[in-house]
């Protein structure tokens, strides 16, 4: 069942979790969807808005100034964070799905020039990513004339690297995957599956949304050009996210949003851009949940990510047996040992009618197709029950689950 020796040691921490629900302790188990912020972030983002609350790099006066310097510290610890080097540059985002949209609005985009993406080029990602690593790429694909193509798993959900190698040619030019499917908590194997693209000539892509908050990747270990992720995945503010990779892969990219903070120079007909990062950070920043992002990944770090880590892969793996040993019920991906996420679907069951029966009891899940609806078609499943963990969450919250389920599916039946 793994080590107990963080259990329950920070949920005080987290004074959103002390409630209760329908008279019950809230047991809070949606956290791939969002998790809660400890007290250090909070204080952290509250230190900084009443006391150095200012737009950035527009002032002279102190708290313009102050508010710049913890903008610049914040990008500084999380470029840190995620292990990029001299050669990489961190661009702040609302999130994950901007920060791919960015991408891949970036490479297709013709409006100030000829696009990354030209007609006959190919785009590569996979059926298990989350709609944000594939909408963005249909459109860049209907707007550049390149073809996508999908790389699906097997019955099991797995992707494997020989199927990747099938579908790369001459003109692929981008591939993006996830690190793990929110959906179902595979861990596909990303490293490799980057390193065979990046042999191949394309520019790679990975979406570490579901990753960061307890299996960072280290991005100068990886043959990876662009690279998104969330605050709110990784104890940090709403609405936060950055994209980060080369700089000679970000300086391909044309700007999504133009305006204020990323022109150099500007007349009534034209104008240049700023040097990264600020070219693609046009308009006013969240400095506030910049600030928060960076105190969450010290938070992560003061516990330890190898302590995170093993602390979620125990109550997975405690989740797994426990869910699996009911009768009529599926586990989706049960080997995927790397993840904090267990999802699974019953016979005779709708995931809506699990969902409100277990939040009578107090457990918070998340229902549905987890914006995930191709892999979904491909596992031959529809909607799904999704329970995830993070590090506040405890063994006797998964007895609970489980118990919820088997009661909720004597009800149901």
């Amino acid at each position: 069942m793994g080590d107990r020796l963080l259990e329950g040691a920070h949920a005080g921490q987290f004074p959103g979790l002390a409630q209760s629900v329908h008279g019950a302790p809230l047991a809070y188990l949606d956290n791939a969807a969002t998790t809660h912020m400890p007290q250090a972030v909070l204080d952290a983002m509250q230190a900084y808005e009443t006391a150095n609350r200012a737009n950035i790099h527009r002032g002279v006066h102190t708290l313009s100034q102050r508010s710049t310097e913890a903008f610049d510290r914040a990008r500084d610890t999380l470029k840190r964070f995620v292990g990029a080097g001299d050669a990489h540059e961190l661009v702040f985002t609302s999130g994950t799905t901007e920060a791919l949209n960015l991408v891949a609005h970036g490479l297709s985009d013709s409006g100030i020039g000829p696009a990354v993406l030209q007609p006959g080029d190919e785009i590569v990602t996979t059926a298990l990513e989350h709609h944000a690593n594939l909408v963005p790429w249909q459109a860049a694909a209907r707007r550049s004339g390149a073809k996508l193509h999908v790389l699906r798993p097997d019955s099991q959900g797995q992707l494997h690297v020989d199927d990747l190698a099938r579908l790369l040619g001459p003109r692929t030019r981008v591939f993006a995957v996830t690190a793990c499917a929110n959906a179902t908590g595979e861990r596909p194997p990303f490293e490799t599956l980057l390193s065979l693209a990046a042999e191949a000539g394309a520019l790679t892509v990975l979406d570490a949304a579901q990753a960061v908050s307890h299996e960072v990747p280290a991005l100068s270990q990886l043959e990876c050009d662009f690279m998104a992720f969330s605050g709110h995945k990784m104890y940090g503010p709403m609405g936060t996210g950055a994209l980060v990779g080369r700089r000679a892969a970000l300086e391909r990219l044309a700007p999504l949003r133009l305006g204020g903070d990323m022109v150099e120079w500007v007349n009534e007909q034209d104008a240049t851009f700023a040097e990264l990062p600020a070219r693609l950070e046009g308009g006013t920043p969240n400095v506030g949940g910049a600030v928060g992002m960076a105190a969450a990944a010290d938070w992560i770090d003061s516990i330890g990510r190898e302590a995170i880590d093993s602390h979620v892969r125990a109550l997975r793996a405690h989740a797994v047996s426990l869910l699996s040993a009911l009768k009529g019920l599926r586990v989706l991906s049960p080997g995927a040992d790397h993840s904090a996420i267990v999802s699974f679907v019953a016979e005779d069951a709708h995931p809506h009618d699990l969902g409100t029966l277990l939040d009578r009891r107090g457990i918070a899940v998340r229902t549905g197709h987890h914006c995930a609806q191709p892999l979904l078609e491909c596992l031959g499943i529809g909607p799904t029950t999704r329970a995830s963990f993070a590090i506040y969450n405890t063994h006797e919250e998964v007895e609970r689950l489980a118990d919820a389920v088997a009661h909720a599916l004597e009800v149901l039946r």
